[in-house]
C-alpha cells in the first residue's frame, strides 16, 4: 500500500492503526514512528495525519518497503545490506524509499547546493548520512577512486 493511499484510509476511518500493525506483523507504536518519520503528524482535534516534513510528500512510497520482511533477497556483504533479488534498484534507489544499515561514522560538517539539500532534506533525516555515503561511493567507485 502506497503511503499516500495509507494516510486517506486512516483519515478516512477505512483501516485503524491495529489493523495496519496486524497486517504488518508490528505494534502500533511501530506503525505510529514509521508514519511519524515520513514527515507526517496527528492532529487530534481533527483525526487526520497532516504532512509536516519537507517536499516533496512521500505519497508514492510502498509503505512495506519501511519495514524488514524475510524474504528472498541478495545479500551485499560489504555494506551489510539486504537489497531484494531481482530489484531493478540501486542503493541509492533503495535509500530514497527507506531502508537504512548501520554502520560506524565521523560527524563532519559540510556546505551544500541548495538544489542538492533540497534532496538530501527530501529523506526521513535518519537516512541522510547513509545517502550521501552511498552516492559518493558510487561516484568514487566510477571515477576509480574505491
Amino acid at each position: 500500500m502506497l503511503v499516500g493511499e495509507l494516510i486517506n484510509k486512516v483519515t478516512n476511518k477505512e483501516i485503524t492503526i491495529r489493523e495496519l500493525a496486524k497486517l504488518y506483523h508490528v505494534t502500533d507504536q511501530t506503525i505510529q514512528r514509521k508514519i511519524k518519520k515520513l514527515g507526517y503528524s496527528w492532529d487530534k482535534k481533527k483525526e487526520v495525519y497532516k504532512y509536516v516534513g519537507k517536499s516533496p510528500q512521500p505519497v508514492n512510497i510502498d509503505f512495506s518497503t519501511l519495514f524488514r520482511k524475510k524474504q528472498t533477497v541478495t545479500n551485499d556483504l560489504r555494506k551489510n545490506k539486504v537489497i531484494p533479488r531481482n530489484s531493478s534498484s540501486d542503493v541509492i534507489d533503495v535509500l530514497l524509499i527507506g531502508t537504512k544499515a548501520s554502520s560506524k561514522r565521523v560527524y563532519q560538517g559540510f556546505y551544500f547546493d541548495k538544489d542538492i539539500l533540497s534532496i538530501i532534506n527530501s529523506v526521513p533525516k535518519s537516512y541522510k548520512s547513509e545517502l550521501i555515503n552511498e552516492a559518493l561511493r558510487k561516484v568514487f567507485k566510477e571515477k576509480g577512486l574505491l
